[in-house]
């Protein structure tokens, strides 16, 4: 006999109850995919845009060996928040595909389309009417837009999918979905099964967890399905099975709160809100999403900041308000059932983290952001889909529910097609944010960021336009001054760096820049205080090792600066420059063997580092290795042949080297003259090792000329030091006797 299907409120349809497979199922969910992609082809060949870097090329280090994956995944600060899972997904792309975008945003789309037909697969099981209208809408919903065509925002999608996947698995193992007051949990006669199936449910919440802690809500999601599908949650069919879902939960949210404020840096005047402040955000966020999802039109990247005023009466009508809705949906529950109330309360908790209450980084922009909803849409869009349905059936008219779907579905879809477009580049998110929030002082600086590389003028005016905005804004301040060094204007951007330290004194790059701005006026005692203060505030901050480094080199501290460089390559081992003024520190100390070393290492890292070859040259010169030097000049010219220090110093070896049989006069000319050449026909270092080369092949009278020139400049130049060798080489030439010297 045929189990008799109910026909209470959860089944009315035939398509709703019927859970066995069917082909119609197959071709909804592959029209849903073909749908969802099709809606977001903009977005397929976009690049990447604003904190993308923190996921892609800033984390290169980690992204590009298995060691920077344990990283990942063993120091909770490797990332910007502890989600290891979302970073092994970056590391898994960079292994495929490096830095090409366009994969990495199709990602983004299936993982999309997959949270879609999850959502409607978990519907159909809950027995709520709509359930693929509901995966339809979810999939075309233009605000979820920002989720899906901003890789950062692969949290979002990963750890949807995830989410759901927990749902479907626990749902398996419990029957939470059934309305069966004495349902009990599934093949508890069978425990070895069901402990297999529970930590399948736990493993794939973890997953959700680590790569984005917004699915804590997940166990309080599973007692309020009980309570909506039952009316009451009992201790060990519903409770008991949670408490390892809570534990997970709340300490990894704990976590991720911490690090949300003190490594991320949601500290300081911009999160300074008095409670009562706080409660009116809150207000003002729910309202603002719900009416996002009724009507989604003029999103924006970056919404305008509200202003806060607690004495007023009309901005406190919002949190009114949402007690209201509460307070009218629990008193109607036994004439409206308990769905509308359960999907209320579903999209506020988990809304929670970003309604105010907690301090979050992107708060100091707006206090809203699309990305934010896209988990908590699923209440608001299930009981939407709910109620298109029964006012379809109510009213008797079928067609005129199909009607009102034909016109829906296309019209979202065209909404995320025109949205995703603003995704394309960074340059082209900004400019549209502007347009549509010309106080984005955010999108002025980034923007300006965005056009620095080519455009320092248009840069200026942006960074100048962010302040105009918002005076404290640090950043800009920071841009400006970069910008302004471009442009030689040093002095005005001392005094950009001085006042953005002002605001921010604990920024590490602000004091760098100014001490490498300070350095350049030569005030290097100045600088040094500079590089100090950033690496108190950051100690393994190894480009201001580097610069400070460079300060006490210029200061004769030789072992002060080596110390530095040393620092700056145990916080970064491949930082070639350090590595390289290490070796020439080394070398002026006089420790050739050690500089020699450091040399080899810069090559191994970089081989077309040409000052590389031609110092490890003279190192080798030094150290009495002529052979060799003149083998590593010789590579350098491989690599660049119009390198002047190169053609110079192996001209000079040829020219005036004690060994005869390394000697080659005709060929140290031919370089020579080419090296004058390129240096412009008036250097005198050029000039020297040009005269040294005529004296070596006999042509004494141009090798008197070509000195006394070269003497000329260097004294004109101020030269003392290189004006009184030549005068000494001079005599030499005039006494026809080549220059004899085994050290350039």
């Amino acid at each position: 006999m045929k189990k008799k299907l109910k026909t209470a409120s959860q089944t009315t349809s035939r398509e709703i109850a019927n859970l066995k497979p069917d082909p119609r199922n197959w071709f909804f969910a592959l029209a849903l995919v073909i749908a969802t992609l099709f809606a977001y082809h903009p977005a397929w060949h976009a690049g990447f845009i604003w904190d993308d870097d923190s996921w892609t090329s800033k984390i290169t280090g980690l992204l590009d060996n298995f060691h920077g994956l344990c990283t990942m995944w063993f120091n909770p600060t490797a990332l910007q928040q502890y989600y290891p899972l979302a970073g092994t997904s970056f590391w898994i792309d960079y292994q495929l595909w490096g830095l090409w975008s366009p994969p990495y945003h199709v990602e983004n789309i299936l993982l999309h389309a997959s949270a879609a037909l999850l959502f409607w697969k978990l519907l159909q099981k809950l027995q709520v009417r709509g359930a693929k209208l509901a995966g339809a809408i979810f999939a075309l919903h233009p605000i979820m837009v920002e989720s899906v065509a901003w890789v950062t925002e692969r949290k979002n999608t990963l750890s949807l999918v995830f989410y759901l996947g927990t749902l479907l698995a626990y749902g398996k193992l419990t029957d939470f979905w059934k309305s069966d007051g004495n349902s009990k949990v599934a093949a508890s006669n069978k425990p070895s099964r069901w402990w297999k199936a529970y930590a399948l449910a736990l493993f794939l919440f973890l997953c959700a967890l680590l790569v984005k802690t917004t699915a804590f809500s997940l166990p309080a999601v599973i007692l309020l399905i009980c309570w909506w599908k039952r009316g009451c949650i009992r201790w060990r069919d519903d409770i008991l099975p949670t408490v390892p879902f809570f534990a997970l939960a709340i300490g990894l949210s704990g976590l991720t709160s911490w690090l949300e404020k003190y490594h991320v840096g949601a500290v300081g005047a911009d999160w300074n809100h008095t409670f009562p402040e706080r409660c009116l955000i809150a207000g003002r966020v729910i309202f603002f999403y719900a009416g996002k999802l009724v009507c989604p039109v003029n999103l924006c990247f970056i919404y305008p900041q509200w202003h806060l005023d607690a004495a007023s009466l009309v901005q406190w009508l919002y949190p009114l308000a949402v007690i209201c809705v509460f307070a009218t949906l629990w008193l109607a529950r036994n004439r409206i059932g308990r769905g509308p109330f359960a999907a209320a309360l579903f999209f506020v908790g988990t809304l929670f983290p970003v309604l105010g209450f907690m301090n979050v980084y992107a708060m100091r922009f707006s206090f809203v952001c699309d990305h934010w909803v896209y988990l908590s849409s699923l209440g608001p869009l299930a009981l939407g889909a709910s109620t298109i349905m029964r006012i379809g059936e109510r009213l008797s008219r079928p067609g005129l529910r199909w009607a009102f779907m034909a016109m829906l579905l296309p019209a979202l879809a065209i909404l995320t097609w025109r949205q995703a477009g603003m995704y394309a580049d960074a340059e082209t998110l900004w400019r549209t944010t502007i347009a549509r929030n010309p106080k984005a002082w955010l999108a002025y600086n980034d923007l300006g960021a965005a056009l620095s590389q080519n455009d320092v003028d248009k840069a200026i005016v942006l960074y100048q336009k962010a302040l105009e905005i918002k005076p404290d804004y640090a950043s800009a301040r920071y841009n400006l001054g970069n910008a302004l060094i471009t442009k030689g204007q040093t002095n005005e951007a001392i005094i950009q760096y001085r006042m953005g330290l002002e605001v921010e004194p604990d920024d590490a790059k602000a004091h760098n820049n100014l001490g490498m701005a300070l350095a350049s006026q030569g005030k290097v005692d100045e600088a040094i205080v500079q590089y100090k203060a950033a690496l108190k505030i950051q100690p393994d901050y190894f480009r201001a090792r580097y610069d400070l480094g460079n300060s006490l080199f210029d200061q004769g501290r030789l072992q002060d600066a080596i110390e530095q460089y040393q620092k700056a390559l145990d916080a970064e081992p491949d930082f070639v420059e350090a590595r390289f003024n290490l070796g020439n520190a080394l070398f002026h100390e006089g420790d050739l063997t050690e500089a020699i070393e450091q040399y080899r290492m810069v090559i191994k890292t970089k081989p077309d580092y040409i000052g590389a070859y031609n110092n490890l040259g003279a190192a080798l010169m030094q150290a009495g290795r002529v052979a060799e030097a003149i083998d590593q000049y010789r590579k350098a010219l491989e690599a660049q042949p119009q390198n002047v220090d190169a053609l110079n110093a192996l001209a000079w070896v040829l020219a005036t080297c004690p060994q005869a049989s390394l000697r080659d006069g005709a060929g140290a000319v031919q370089l020579a003259q080419k090296a004058v050449q390129l240096a412009g026909g008036e250097n005198p270092p050029t000039l020297r090792t040009l005269a040294a080369a005529y004296a070596e092949t006999g042509r004494y009278a141009e090798a008197v000329e070509t000195a006394r020139r070269a003497m000329q400049l260097a004294t004109a130049q101020g030269s003392a030091p290189l004006a009184g060798t030549l005068e000494q080489e001079l005599e030499l030439y005039q006494i026809d006797t080549p220059v004899r010297e085994g050290r350039p």
